[in-house]
């Protein structure tokens, strides 16, 4: 364990100049980088690392080029971090870099509830000015993606994965038979969704101050970019605001093209909205499989790991209308046989609950930061066990999956999508039943709870 603040304020004296490092705090956003805001010298910074190389493993690029590229996008007019200074390996905090804190909102639920009017129309705008961050001033690091190729490393995860999921290799084989064909290649963020902006929630003068998670970033197909925030999963629960959950494709799109971005291709966009889902689907397994392995041991990767359901019922939604008619209007198989009320001995259900019921009765009141959304994360872990061991759902056929993949059965099948569609309903019920898009699935297939 390394003494962080002593490291720190060490950087920041050779960086900033003398002060007194104050208010250091781990911040409980980051799925897979640590950020740390502090106070120094009477202003506000947050330090974003990974304690080691380990965490850096298989990376196109490393922290100091992302720093490169937040510099240069910040240099460029978008509201990108200030980037004031890059860990070196005599630091001894791991690689990472320290920026200027932006005070404004984060959380997507609180900027959801009552966003300001301008911010659809910002983040068309912020958007068209990525796009147009000069390539000269882009670090050579930063990957162009090949989507070809891209897309066979996603089914070759898949393959590693088990290759079980039959909605997961629907959409492989969705994406393999409509690939667009190349774009000019821009910069692409990567990663721009609510959770990733904040937000000055000011009603009048409020919008938003800065776009943050840069890790991901890449040249390639601006429709990417303008579709991952568009992402059901990314609308945090409106998902009749189709854009980000704040508004309409219509309306995003109108102020992307007015600042200044490319005309927007309605089935270039489709086709990157199945994409970044299946995507997202096997990041979620792959996070599951960084648990396994021990590259993360932490519960958040565990729960992460079954959010793959989400996506699962996401792609559902999408590819649907591929199936004949006949076939989106059959009625849905029953779910599974409940089991019947435990008598005797405590289950293994009981004993989960009751240890979920201590942490959140007992645990979480008393803890802070980061350590709060911990037994957040830990609690709804439980959660997710005591509903499986209720349920007995399992995801994996093998046989579909092989057969989805390789075309030789598709939603034309008499019966096939009835049946996907149980089985997603199924599994999302089990691990994220708070899910918003569950409950419009079951109206929109005629199923009960």
């Amino acid at each position: 364990m390394i003494d962080l603040p002593s490291l720190l304020s060490a950087f920041m004296v050779r960086t900033i100049g003398h002060g007194d490092l104050s208010g250091l705090a781990r911040l409980s956003g980051g799925a897979n980088m640590e950020s740390w805001a502090f106070d120094w010298a009477g202003g506000a910074y947050v330090l974003r690392r990974a304690p080691s190389a380990d965490y850096m493993a298989g990376r196109p690029y490393g922290h100091a080029d992302e720093a490169a590229l937040v510099i240069a996008a910040h240099g460029a007019g978008v509201k990108a971090p200030e980037v004031v200074g890059v860990l070196a390996d005599g630091d001894g905090m791991g690689t990472g870099y320290v920026m200027r804190r932006v005070i404004a909102e984060v959380n997507p639920a609180k900027i959801l509830a009552d966003p300001p009017p301008s911010l659809l129309t910002d983040l068309g705008r912020e958007l068209a000015r990525i796009h147009a961050i000069p390539a000269e001033t882009i670090p050579a690091a930063i990957p162009l993606m090949d989507t070809v190729a891209a897309l066979a490393e996603l089914k070759g995860r898949f393959l590693d994965y088990g290759g079980d999921r039959p909605v997961i290799a629907l959409a492989i084989k969705w994406c393999e038979d409509h690939l667009p064909p190349p774009a000019a290649p821009v910069l692409v963020h990567g990663d721009y969704r609510m959770g990733n902006i904040m937000v000055d929630c000011a009603k009048e003068s409020g919008g938003l101050a800065v776009v943050l998670d840069w890790e991901l970033a890449h040249r390639g197909d601006a429709h990417e970019d303008l579709a991952f925030g568009c992402m059901t999963v990314w609308r945090f629960g409106r998902i009749d605001q189709t854009a980000f959950g704040v508004g309409s494709l219509a309306e995003y799109f109108a102020a992307y093209e007015a600042a200044g971005g490319v005309q927007v291709d309605r089935d270039r966009f489709r086709f990157w909205l199945v994409y970044r889902t299946l995507w997202w689907a096997l990041g979620c397994l792959q996070m599951g499989q960084a648990w396994r392995n021990g590259a993360d041991p932490t519960v958040e990767r565990v729960v992460i790991g079954r959010r793959t359901a989400e996506q699962e019922l996401d792609l559902l939604l999408l590819l649907e209308v591929e199936a004949p008619a006949v076939e989106r209007g059959r009625a849905l198989p029953p779910s599974s046989v409940a089991h019947s009320a435990p008598t005797g001995e405590p289950t293994n259900g009981e004993i989960v609950q009751a240890v979920r019921d201590w942490l959140g009765d007992a645990i979480k009141p008393q803890a802070e930061g980061h350590g709060k959304f911990q037994v957040a994360v830990a609690m709804n872990a439980l959660g997710i066990v005591m509903r499986d061991l209720d349920a007995g759902v399992r995801a994996e056929d093998h046989a579909l999956a092989a057969a989805l993949l390789s075309g030789a059965v598709t939603l034309a099948q008499p019966g096939l999508l009835a049946k996907l569609r149980r089985a997603v309903l199924d599994k999302c019920a089990v691990d994220s039943p708070k899910y918003a898009a569950l409950a419009r699935a079951r109206e929109t297939w005629g199923a009960q709870e």
